[in-house]
Formats: C-alpha cells, structure tokens, sequence
C-alpha cells in the first residue's frame, strides 16, 4: 500500500482510511460519516482515487453483464404457481448467478485494474471501450466449465443465425482448427447500446479463446492494437463499423497469429 494511512492506527483521530474503507466506498456501502472521511481522503491521494474509480467502473461493466438475468423468463414448471413464486425465482437465480460470478472473478478483476499502471509503465497500454469489455467477458465466461456458452458449436449455424439477427449484421464464426482451437459454441451480450456477440473456443490444453463481436464503434477502421488485463491479453480492431477483440491467456505471438488469421476471414470480400 502507497499510503501509512491505509495501515497506521492514529490515537485521538478520526479512524485511519483501511483498504476495506476504499472497498466498501466503492460498492455504496459507506455510513453517512465515515463518507465524508473517505471522500475527503481520496480527493487528497489522486493515486488511491483512480483505484477507486477503476473499482467502481469495473461494477458497473458487471452490472451489465448481470442484469440480464432480472429478464429472463421463469421456467414453466414454476409459471403456474403463484406470483411470488416467480419472484422468488428470480431473486433466486439472480442470487446464485452474482455469487457464482462475483466470487470467481470480480475480485480477480478488480486485481487485474490494479495492475494496470504497472503494466502501463512496463510499455503495455491499459485496455478501455470495447477491448476493456471484452477482457471482463473473457475473464467471467471462459472459467465455466459447465456452460461457457448459450449455444454450443453443434449448432453453430442456428448460433450464427440468431446471433445475425440480434446483431442486425452478419456475424461470423471463423475457423480455428488449424491454429489448434475448436468452436465451442457462442452467446449474445449485453453492450452499453445494444448486443454484442461473443464466440469461444477451446485448444486441447483446456485453455480458452474468445472473440468478442460488437457494433458500438465510432471512426475510421483501426490497425491491430494490443493490451493486457491481468493474465488476459487482447488484440483489438476495428473494420467496416465493427470492433473485434480477441482475449485469451496465451503467448503475444501466438494470439497475434490467431487475430491474424481471423481478421483474413472476417475481412469483407
């Protein structure tokens, strides 16, 4: 910790600002006193206040990533019982999606914000817009073992098609066997303006790739970026109005040689 603040215990002073203080200020979970106190120490540590402010826009990323599940329709074994029956099998499903989630990976991802200045003076930009948002995608979706997609790949036609829809464009699942990753299927997610496609694929060593598809890019096409979020690093794109992003925990090269060959077979004509 950069500040004594954060560790020292004072004598006839207000309470030190402790890490929890700084955790619990950006979840809104502070008492109308102790606020003020942290407020007052954040506007006098710029470094402690971008830690916070990355915290809290990492919650609200997940918040988007979450609050789908509040639409989701009630299973129709339950539709038929009483209304408070669907309520509680919302707050049900909500409940255990957050803490299957928050548990595995939000606070993995807040360590991975913390990371970011280090990695920036290392030569390694920080990710933000879409490639940002694709990163917490991957870090939340491919851990799943059991269902890291919506559709699996042995429908991977009706997947493109559904997700062609959505989108309003066509979308595309590139082949990747001969690079050594198998389609393991996609999902629709949810962007800051609309959906946003997502497909994964697996390498037989179990580790996991994914291709983030979105429409919500302005300007002109982009060469290939490159950043790195904790273990995941991401290249990134933009053409034709739309923004790619590949995530995964692998070697640059490597990853490099995979955006390559995606950008050959999604570049149109």
């Amino acid at each position: 910790m950069d500040d004594p603040r954060l560790q020292s215990v004072g004598t006839g002073q207000p309470a030190p600002i402790t890490e929890a203080d700084l955790h619990a200020y950006a979840d809104g979970q502070l008492a109308p006193a102790r606020l003020a106190q942290v407020e007052q120490f954040l506007a006098e540590h710029p470094a402690q206040d971008a830690r916070v402010r990355a915290w809290q826009e990492q919650n609200a990323l997940l918040r988007g990533l979450l609050d789908p599940v509040h639409a989701e329709p009630v299973p129709l074994r339950l539709s038929t019982r009483p209304a408070r029956t669907a309520v509680a099998w919302r707050s049900l499903a909500a409940g255990v999606l957050i803490a299957a989630v928050s548990a595995g990976a939000a606070w993995s991802l807040r360590g991975m914000v913390e990371a970011g200045a280090a990695r920036t003076l290392a030569g390694t930009p920080a990710l933000t817009g879409f490639a940002q948002r694709a990163a917490i995608a991957h870090a939340v979706y491919s851990p799943d073992k059991r269902r890291p997609v919506e559709v699996g790949a042995d429908q991977e036609q009706a997947l493109v098609a559904w997700l062609t829809r959505r989108m309003g464009a066509e979308v595309r699942a590139p082949a990747l066997a001969p690079l050594g990753y198998a389609l393991i299927g996609g999902r629709l997610l949810p962007g800051e303006k609309g959906p946003v496609a997502q497909f994964m694929y697996g390498a037989e060593d179990g580790r996991r790739l994914t291709l983030y598809v979105t429409r919500e890019v302005a300007g002109a096409d982009t060469a290939f970026r490159f950043g790195q979020d904790g273990a995941v690093k991401v290249f990134y794109w933009v053409e034709n109005g739309f923004g790619y992003a590949i995530s995964a925990d692998a070697d640059r090269a490597a990853l490099m040689e995979v955006s390559e060959e995606v950008y050959r077979q999604l570049k149109p004509g």
